[in-house]
């Protein structure tokens, strides 16, 4: 080790000095390896996550857009005497401003309208997806 005294007069002198450092410039391939092995693990793990995630969120949207439409198809009913011929007649007087899409299907236009028999238009609207949910009913029926 050089005393900052030595270093000085060293430098001082005019003679040509030259400190060798090692330094290492990169990262070897087992190190990089290791972190892509890592983030291989992470992203696996993280994943199922994330889908659980996302199809708990579609159906907390299909619950609530059921929910909606129900309700404003019963107020309907309970202002006008019958039920209405489709959708867009609620949307027309304003007891919903649009007709929500289906999380599952991605539309507006593909619920399934049902209508009770009892009295013409419909009274009830579903999913027209065919897919299960996680309490292995299908969103068909909810």
């Amino acid at each position: 080790m050089i005393g900052s005294m030595q270093l000085g007069s060293l430098l001082s002198s005019g003679k040509p000095f030259f400190i060798i450092s090692v330094r290492r410039l990169g990262f070897t391939l087992l190190e990089l390896l290791l972190v892509l092995t890592l983030l291989s693990l992470l992203a696996g793990l993280a994943a199922p996550v994330a889908t659980t995630a996302i199809v708990k969120a579609k159906e907390s949207a299909l619950r609530e857009n059921l929910q909606v439409m129900r309700h404003a198809l019963d107020e309907f009913f309970s202002d006008n005497g019958v039920y209405p011929d489709d959708l867009t007649v609620l949307v027309e007087r304003r007891y919903i401003r649009f007709i929500p899409k289906d999380p599952f299907t991605g539309d507006a236009d593909s619920w399934v309208l049902e209508s009770s028999g009892d009295l013409p238009g419909v009274d009830n609207v579903v999913s027209s997806s065919a897919n299960l949910a996680r309490d292995g009913s299908y969103y068909s029926e909810w």
